[in-house]
């Protein structure tokens, strides 16, 4: 699913990180030439528009670039830009899969997604350098969130983070990471609903714009947004967030092979929107998540890299 928070949006200046070339293949900027996001892609590994000052635009990845203020920090006390992530992987308290292999529908060209949280040592966390938000490795579709970054988002009922809490498929998780295991549902409430049934709303429209103009859709972005519209009437009505698809999964597939007319998707669309709206009018989810008892899991977790960095000294 298209996670908002980590695209960089329209207007952030940015620096190259390799050298810009022409159609032709020259040229055209060197490595560090500044530029700003004219258009930013759906997801981390499609390319972002960049304009550079006299007019000229390129398409970039992310791993292309950096934002100019990280790089313009990236001279205190290190030769390397911020994107090098200071070697905190090692740090990484909670790794899982999620993605079609975790929803069940994966195939043989399906990739294994890597989610996460990293803890950073709190002798960096507090210093000039300071941790970025997020460890990213495209080659191996691994994102990993700065545990404070992660629980905002989950607190916010972002799908991406809320499903890394609830699959079952886990790979590595602390002690630490176990306790915030336990205490998942706290993140839960009536924000689902507004989290999920917009961006499904907002995301069908575009769909929609897509068929009328250019008569085609994603047809695996269709499905994913039919899953999330699924997951989010469990959620509501059961109280934790389905990852497998399960009895839906053939369905699914058939959506995404591009087998179901986008008519009769709509249609099942407005009828999940119906069921969703139920679903709210309904919930014992409480009207917010419990802030307080995420903010003393943070402090806690704050407080364990501290006696981490004491131990090491």
């Amino acid at each position: 699913m298209p996670n908002p928070h980590l695209i960089l949006p329209v207007g952030t200046q940015v620096v190259a990180l390799m050298e810009v070339k022409g159609p032709d293949g020259k040229v055209v900027h060197p490595l560090g030439a500044v530029g700003v996001v004219t258009q930013a892609p759906s997801d981390y590994w499609h390319t972002y528009r960049v304009r550079f000052p006299e007019g000229f635009e390129a398409g970039l990845k992310r791993n292309e670039l950096a934002i100019l203020s990280h790089y313009q920090r990236s001279g205190i006390g290190q030769a390397e830009h911020p994107l090098s992530e200071y070697n905190l992987f090692k740090h990484v308290i909670y790794r899982c899969i999620v993605g079609s292999r975790a929803y069940g529908l994966d195939d043989s060209e399906s990739d294994t997604d890597l989610r996460g949280v990293y803890l950073p040592p709190a002798a960096l966390h507090w210093s000039l350098f300071g941790v970025p938000e997020q460890l990213e490795n495209p080659q191996t579709e691994e994102i990993y969130w700065e545990i404070q970054k992660f629980l905002i988002l989950a607190l916010k009922a972002n799908p991406n983070v809320l499903e890394c809490l609830y699959t079952p498929m886990v790979e590595h998780a602390s002690d630490l990471a176990r306790q915030l295991l336990d205490i998942r549902q706290i993140f839960l409430s009536k924000m689902v609903y507004q989290t999920y049934n917009g961006y499904v709303m907002s995301q069908f429209k575009k769909l929609q714009a897509d068929l009328r103009n250019k008569g085609e859709v994603k047809w695996k972005h269709v499905m994913h947004l039919i899953r999330l519209l699924l997951s989010g009437i469990t959620a509501l009505k059961e109280g934790y967030v389905p990852v497998a698809v399960g009895e839906q999964r053939e369905q699914l597939l058939a959506i995404k092979r591009g087998q179901v007319p986008f008519d009769e998707i709509e249609r099942w669309r407005v009828d999940l929107h119906r069921q969703f709206d139920a679903a709210f009018a309904s919930t014992a989810l409480p009207e917010r998540p419990d802030y307080e008892r995420a903010n003393r899991f943070l402090i806690d977790a704050r407080e364990h890299a501290l006696a981490e960095d004491r131990r090491a000294t």
